[in-house]
């Protein structure tokens, strides 16, 4: 049964930190860009400014796969990208299913990115019948009672779930006792596996959260840096009044009228 648990940390015991591995797809994304430009290799600080990072970061995050470069020269990019790969499992193939074709669950199962980094769609799988056999992505849907037949005959071992909020525990209680492993949850709320299965959440909303955070964390030092100007500018004082006059003419004795009068 369910134990509260929403974590593991998959690679402890290949001495690999969480962080590294959360970053390894990044240096992956900007050297599978480097080799289809056919760039042979690659200094750290240049391939730390393509994934976001600090060089110094990035040469530590190295050193757990045993890559440490060549001075002068840097980093061989096709044996990195081997490397990584291999490290993140995707030498191999692995069959994803997507319970839940909804607006996210449809435009997930059109998305390219799966195939190209070895991540094959095998089924998709929907609780309105209405949906069986309907065509998403030239992948028929299949109704949530083939679930379980679904996993067993495709060796699925991890599961999208994109369903709504309230549907997401019972689906992710029948992926696992079905066999999934690992599971990317697209659904708003918290899920509860047992030891032994990793869950990555994926949380629109929250991002964006954070995003108005710092949008208004912008507007507010905007508004202190304006109320700091204010407050040390020196005050604009009135010219005086005489003997001349705020325009510089010259007050005779009856105000604003010339000392001199013309001939």
């Amino acid at each position: 049964m369910a134990t509260g648990r929403t974590h593991r940390p998959a690679t402890r015991s290949r001495g690999i930190p969480e962080a590294t591995v959360a970053r390894l797809p990044l240096y992956l994304r900007a050297l599978t860009a480097l080799s289809e430009r056919s760039v042979p290799t690659v200094s750290s600080e240049e391939l730390a400014a393509a994934a976001g990072v600090n060089s110094a970061k990035l040469r530590k995050d190295f050193s757990y796969l045993g890559s440490y470069g060549t001075r002068g020269v840097g980093y061989d990019v096709e044996y990195l990208v081997y490397q990584i790969s291999r490290e993140l499992g995707l030498t191999q193939d692995w069959p994803v299913v997507i319970v839940g074709i909804g607006n996210l669950g449809a435009a997930l199962a059109n998305y390219g990115g799966f195939a190209s980094r070895g991540f094959r769609v095998a089924a998709l799988i929907d609780a309105d019948p209405a949906m069986a056999g309907k065509p998403v992505a030239g992948i028929p849907v299949q109704h949530t009672d083939e679930l379980e037949s679904i996993i067993r005959e495709n060796g699925v071992s991890i599961g999208v779930i994109a369903t709504p909020a309230g549907a997401a525990q019972q689906v992710c209680d029948r992926l696992v006792a079905a066999g999934v492993t690992s599971i990317l949850n697209f659904a708003p709320t918290v899920l509860s596996v047992p030891d032994g299965v990793d869950v990555r959440k994926v949380d629109l909303s929250i991002e964006l959260q954070i995003l108005a955070f710092h949008e208004q964390r912008k507007a507010g030092e905007g508004v202190d840096h304006e109320d700091q100007v204010a407050a040390v500018a020196p005050p604009v004082s009135a010219a005086p009044a005489g003997p001349d006059g705020p325009d510089g003419r010259h007050q005779g004795p009856d105000g604003d009228v010339p000392a001199v009068m013309p001939a």
